[in-house]
């Protein structure tokens, strides 16, 4: 069903609470005012109350001036940049407690290699990442053509009920997992046309960056390394350049390695990360989830605060006038 949400049409689950609501987008917890159907709801009544189709919900909190630094994918605000998967994870409980950990928004499932819509007695992948908690993210893992991934995000598309938002990789080879860029171009192409909204996977060139931007792609994720590599960027100015050229979300995708690295991404201004084995082969995945929390918030604050410039040389901390010789 539809509902506003501070003026903006945002789809959820039947039996779904005002608290529900106040959970997926992070406010849990936060000093909030909801006025539901231009009436202040009491926040005693935010778990009762039960949301119907077209309900507006405005929700407000004070803030010190300007604008909180989100970002938008496909219409929707997220305040994470931090975007996480759900593979190699030893359970289902220690991937509930990973994603609680990072603090994401948006979680990526490869549709071909989970078990959601599989029989009702086994465990369910959406029982602990709830589409109505999340932005589930399908993607193509595990796709070698242009036919393979668009047929994949059409199965996904009718798995999660219409949903359009979709993470594109149309990979080379087995070996490397590096991205076969025609037929990423041309997979793009049906997808867009098709009325879905991709965020696509790519390797670190520029020009490919813009050409899938021009194709239609709302972002662009180039890689940093090979998928699941962990050695961190690779290549920081081809993705700053990429960063530049852009007018559509820079999400570093594949390679990060530890929080550092995903705090040298948000440095160079990325508008996310996404990542997955980072943290589920961590020898304490809750705790390297944290972590990348963290480092994605470092990084984002040092971005926006603006580095100093490097020098050759040193540069006194302390003036040198007055001192005695």
């Amino acid at each position: 069903m539809i509902v506003y949400v501070n003026g903006e049409a945002q789809e959820y689950a039947e039996n779904i609470t005002v608290a529900n609501v106040i959970d997926s987008l992070g406010l849990t917890g936060k000093k909030i005012a909801v006025e539901l159907n231009k009436e202040i709801l009491p926040f005693q009544q935010h778990s009762t109350q039960m949301l119907h189709a077209q309900d507006s919900l405005e929700i407000v909190h004070a803030i010190g001036g300007g604008q909180e630094d989100t970002f938008v994918l496909a219409g929707t605000t997220y305040y994470s940049r931090l975007l996480v998967g759900t593979g190699k994870y030893k359970d289902l409980e220690e991937t509930r407690l990973a994603i609680e950990a990072s603090g994401a928004q948006i979680v990526t499932v490869a549709i071909r290699r989970t078990n959601i819509g599989q029989n009702s007695g086994e465990p369910n992948l959406l029982d602990v990442i709830s589409p109505d908690k999340y932005t589930i993210l399908p993607n193509t893992a595990g796709c070698y053509t242009a036919e393979d991934a668009v047929r994949t995000c059409r199965l996904g598309r009718e798995l999660l009920g219409g949903h359009n938002l979709v993470k594109l990789e149309v990979l080379a080879d087995q070996k490397t997992l590096f991205p076969d860029v025609q037929e990423t171009y041309a997979a793009a192409k049906l997808l867009v046309k098709d009325g879905f909204d991709v965020m696509v996977y790519t390797n670190d060139d520029p020009i490919a960056a813009k050409k899938l931007e021009d194709i239609g792609c709302i972002a662009v994720m180039p890689l940093a390394a090979p998928i699941g590599s962990g050695l961190g960027i690779r290549n920081p100015y081809n993705i700053l350049t990429i960063i530049e050229n852009a007018k559509v979300p820079i999400l570093v995708d594949a390679g990060v390695g530890t929080a550092s690295d995903a705090a040298i991404a948000m440095e160079l201004g990325c508008a996310g990360v996404l990542m997955n084995t980072a943290i589920a082969e961590a020898k304490n995945p809750i705790l390297m989830a944290s972590a990348m929390r963290k480092g994605i918030e470092a990084g984002r604050e040092a971005f926006l605060a603006g580095r100093m410039p490097r020098k050759r040389f040193a540069s006194a901390s302390s003036p040198i006038d007055g001192m005695f010789f």
